[in-house]
């Protein structure tokens, strides 16, 4: 089993037994929420091409503890019309899950795993652990930030090579601003730095909540890796418009 495999499993495995302990020593607690998103977007002509996009967040809260986990996946192809030949052009898979353990009104210890399988980055997968320290800078009906910062651990594969292991210190900030009852505006941005590399990522979005559980939601998405495999560009930029449930 590969070393950066292990230190993965470890982290994983050292959160989920802080959140049994949380639920053992915490008395009931709300009941986990989610939402699911899903945006496809298709064209017809000489190529044909169709792009789906899906994700879904959990999260739970009590009185010292945060948790979050998040999958998402994105899928494009297009259709030569005239050879019918099939090429995929975008394909990609992120896990991740966070919990964050609140010791004052405002500041807590998080610990964060995350694994990405993209298959156009140059890389087999890459998965990050992170522990460190956050603060909760705004904290209102209308308006919350939280900024944070710690060291991890960053495994990257390439398509070809060996698994690379490098050590990672990760800074990041959550905005959100809730604009009014039925539209909020969030934005979080991240950059993990690593002696190999940086890779920084925004994520800019406006939900609008269109019918009950039901609303709309634009995102700008920007993540830039400062050094990549040859043919590999730099800089990612993809903008959705999904449908979001939320449940």
């Amino acid at each position: 089993m590969k070393q950066g495999f292990k230190l993965g499993l470890a982290v994983s495995v050292a959160l989920i037994t802080a959140n049994v302990s949380a639920a053992e020593s915490e008395p009931v607690a709300p009941a986990w929420k989610g939402e699911a998103e899903l945006g496809v977007v298709a064209t017809r002509g000489n190529t044909r091409t169709q792009t789906v996009s899906a994700k879904a967040t959990v999260t739970k809260e009590t009185a010292g503890w945060r948790h979050n986990a998040k999958a998402e996946a994105l899928n494009s192809a297009s259709r030569d019309k005239v050879t019918g030949d099939d090429t995929t052009t975008a394909e990609r898979y992120i896990v991740s899950g966070k919990s964050d353990y609140k010791f004052s009104e405002h500041d807590y210890v998080f610990g964060n795993v995350i694994y990405e399988n993209d298959h156009f980055s140059g890389y087999d997968y890459r998965m990050n652990e992170t522990l460190g320290y956050g603060r909760r800078l705004l904290h209102s009906n209308e308006l919350t930030l939280d900024v944070e910062a710690g060291p991890g651990a960053r495994q990257s594969k390439p398509l070809t090579g060996d698994t690379k292991s490098e050590f990672v210190f990760h800074v990041g900030g959550n905005f959100a601003w809730k604009l009014s009852p039925a539209a909020t505006f969030t934005e979080e941005v991240s950059s993990d730095i690593g002696d190999d590399a940086t890779i920084s990522k925004s994520v800019t979005a406006l939900k609008a909540q269109v019918a009950g559980n039901l609303a709309m939601k634009a995102s700008l998405t920007v993540k830039h890796t400062s050094t990549v495999p040859v043919g590999v560009n730099k800089t990612d930029a993809e903008t959705a418009l999904t449908l979001v449930y939320a449940y």
